[in-house]
Parts: C-alpha cells; sequence; structure tokens
C-alpha cells in the first residue's frame, strides 16, 4: 500500500530523488530539442496552503514523488465571475526500478487530493512528447491539452483539468 509524506523540497531524501529525476531526464532528454535544463524548485512554493511535495512509499520503500503548487491565474483567463483556483503539478516520477507498478497513478490521484483540499477548481502541468507514459497517464486521468500557459523549456506539451 502506497504511503506518502510531507517533506521541503530541501529534504535530503526529496532533494537526492529530485537529482535522480533530473539526471535521468538529461540523460534521455530529445537532442533535438537542445539540452536539457534543470531548475530545481522553489522551496517556498511547495508549502500549505500554497503547495506540498509529497515522497511515495510502499513498505517503506521510495518509489516516487511529486508535487503540487498555486499559480496565479492571470486577468484575462479569468471568466466573469467563476473563481479560478489554479494548482500547477510538478516533478512527478517514480524511480525506474518501480515503473509499472501502478505508483505514477498514485501519485497523481494523492496531488489532485491534496489539491482540492487546498480548494484548486484546476490542475495544469507540462511534460515533455518523449515521456509517452507520463502522457498515458495524465490523458487517461482525464487531463486535456491546451495552450502553453509557461515557458518552460523541457516542455513540449501542456495539459489541464477542471476539478469538480
Amino acid at each position: 500500500m502506497v504511503s506518502f509524506a510531507d517533506v521541503a523540497v530541501t529534504d535530503a531524501t526529496a532533494h537526492r530523488m529530485l537529482s535522480d529525476y533530473f539526471a535521468e531526464r538529461a540523460e534521455t532528454f530529445p537532442s533535438s530539442q537542445g539540452a536539457y535544463r534543470t531548475s530545481f524548485p522553489d522551496p517556498s512554493q511547495f508549502v500549505a496552503p500554497n503547495g506540498v511535495f509529497l515522497l511515495a512509499y510502499d513498505e517503506g520503500v521510495e518509489v516516487g514523488c511529486g508535487g503540487i503548487r498555486e499559480l496565479r491565474v492571470p486577468l484575462s483567463e479569468v471568466e466573469e465571475g467563476v473563481p479560478v483556483v489554479r494548482y500547477e503539478i510538478k516533478h512527478l516520477w517514480v524511480t525506474p526500478t518501480q515503473r509499472g507498478n501502478g505508483y505514477g497513478r498514485a501519485i497523481l490521484a494523492e496531488l489532485e487530493l491534496r489539491a482540492r483540499g487546498f480548494g484548486a477548481t484546476e490542475l495544469v502541468l507540462d511534460t515533455n512528447a518523449s515521456l509517452e507514459a507520463a502522457g498515458g497517464l495524465y490523458r487517461s486521468h482525464g487531463y486535456e491539452p491546451i495552450q502553453p500557459y509557461n515557458d518552460n523549456p523541457n516542455a513540449t506539451d501542456w495539459f489541464r483539468k477542471p476539478l469538480g
């Protein structure tokens, strides 16, 4: 059974997992898109109620990580009278030896639950088309393609999911 620990992104285990994630992305990043640009998350953005960073465990074994953070919604995107509370999923990653066991789904579901708890009305995320399994995971969970909402140089695809 998967369990989660809320940690600071500066936590030693979180930092090691993020470093492993970034190293893997740098190694597998499509050369046609240039070099992967590593950017460690700002710790202040992953503190409740503005965000959270989670480590996932199964029977005490580290299986992955991921976080959410609140994003301001530009006034141009706010429909009259309809408040939008947007959170972004960041750095959802499953260790290579644990892939294929449903941990990505479990982490995503927990991040969605946490976002709802913070009052989110929608979630967004960016990813790279080369991460086919990630794209499939997001689509199967109701995420739909959208226009870019940021200028992440590592991203090729952007997604949104309204939270009802």
